[in-house]
């Protein structure tokens, strides 16, 4: 199965630790990152996709993708 996620967050070291991490558990970068202002909270906010091919897996709604 291919699985997709969107992670967002602030713009801080967290949101880069949070992309770092679904690097190493196996998942790549699908397309480029984006970045946008919160004018409510008057913050950077920063997106970027990740894609992880699952071999011997069928998807299901359910699964949690962050368990990936």
């Amino acid at each position: 199965m291919k699985l997709y996620r969107f992670l967002s967050g602030p713009d801080d070291s967290a949101f880069c630790h949070k992309v770092t991490a679904a690097l190493n558990k196996g998942w790549h970068l699908f397309g480029s990152p984006t970045y946008s202002f919160n004018a409510e909270t008057k913050t950077m906010m920063c997106g970027q996709a990740v894609v992880k091919d699952v071999d011997g897996k069928d998807y299901e709604p359910g699964i949690k993708l962050s368990d990936y």
